[in-house]
């Protein structure tokens, strides 16, 4: 006889159909909660915005996306989105996604003048028949649902993009902090699991150019039932594995989030051993129970967590 927990872990359970599967009992998750964690140091920030929900209580997903707006707000912070550095043509893109506890999800991508794609992107799962818009569509929509467009190029990144306009070089540097997308998962007291990513993407990549942060299974995958993860680093690898939900699975067999997280990191480089050279790629995950952890590619990755032990910032192993 295989026990209710072990049916659940072997991914037998996700085959029978929603309308029996609803009336499962599902088990309830241990604690202790609240907990959120996310991508690099300047996840301190937005952590303390997010545990300002969750310490009254508050809903998670509400909490990842005031979390994540400290970021976009900060034009000193160069990926994420108010003076994110632009694309080669000097139009800074946006994009964003979020996931709840019930797996539902909504994703903006290519959005310019917005300052939050985030929220977009929960207005797209609220308030839309769609999971995804994009481009002019995504700007439209952000419009029609109050949302101020504005001019989100900075003097600073400017400068920055005609000073790169000299050599016109496209190559990522790695683990420069404020270089990339940030990524967060909270649980709050009453156990709900939700997610957020949100980033400018690669700075001076080409006009149209959208990473893993927008793709739902990519950048970022929820299962209430199993926990969340979220990605930082080179899109293009995290896509080709589809590795936030990659991570996802192998919780869901039974391994602890750092566990996770070092699979995915190890599925990247046997894809294509040869030509990952100088790529990084950094995952986080949390996992139903308040368990979480963090691995990467390369050297350099940071995440942060809160929970009752207090906000700090954890060096993240890696595999090279």
């Amino acid at each position: 006889m295989i026990n209710r927990k072990d049916f659940i872990r072997s991914g037998l359970f996700g085959l029978i159909p929603l309308s029996v599967r609803n009336l499962i009992p599902q088990p309830k998750a241990s604690g202790p909660f609240p907990v959120v964690i996310s991508t690099w140091n300047t996840g301190i920030r937005a952590n303390a915005a997010a545990w300002e929900v969750l310490s009254k209580g508050g809903y998670a997903l509400d909490a990842v996306e005031t979390g994540v707006k400290v970021e976009e707000a900060d034009p000193k912070n160069m990926s994420v989105g108010y003076g994110g550095r632009p694309d080669r043509e000097g139009k800074v893109t946006l994009d964003a996604c979020v996931m709840d506890e019930r797996g539902e999800c909504g994703s903006v991508a290519f959005l310019q003048d917005i300052k939050h794609p985030v929220s977009v992107a929960r207005k797209v799962m609220t308030e839309s028949p769609h999971w995804m818009l994009v481009g002019e569509g995504a700007r439209q929509f952000a419009l029609d649902q109050g949302f101020k467009a504005e001019n989100l190029l900075t003097p600073e990144a400017e400068k920055a993009w005609k000073n790169w306009l000299k050599n016109s070089e496209y190559k990522p540097v790695i683990n420069i902090e404020n270089h990339d997308t940030i990524g967060m998962l909270a649980i709050d007291e009453q156990g709900r699991l939700c997610g957020a990513c949100t980033t400018s993407g690669a700075a001076w990549k080409m006009h149209g150019r959208v990473g893993d942060s927008p793709i739902i299974g990519a950048g970022l995958f929820v299962d209430p039932n199993v926990g969340g993860a979220t990605a930082t680093g080179l899109g293009e690898e995290v896509v080709k594995t589809a590795g936030a939900a990659l991570i996802v699975e192998f919780m869901r067999q039974g391994h602890d989030p750092s566990v996770a997280c070092k699979m995915a990191v190890e599925r990247i480089i046997e894809r294509d051993a040869a030509n990952k050279e100088g790529v990084q790629v950094g995952y986080i995950a949390l996992n139903k129970d308040g368990a979480f952890g963090g691995y990467s590619i390369l050297n350099g990755f940071t995440y942060a967590v809160y929970n009752e032990d207090g906000n700090r910032v954890i060096k993240s192993e890696h595999l090279i």
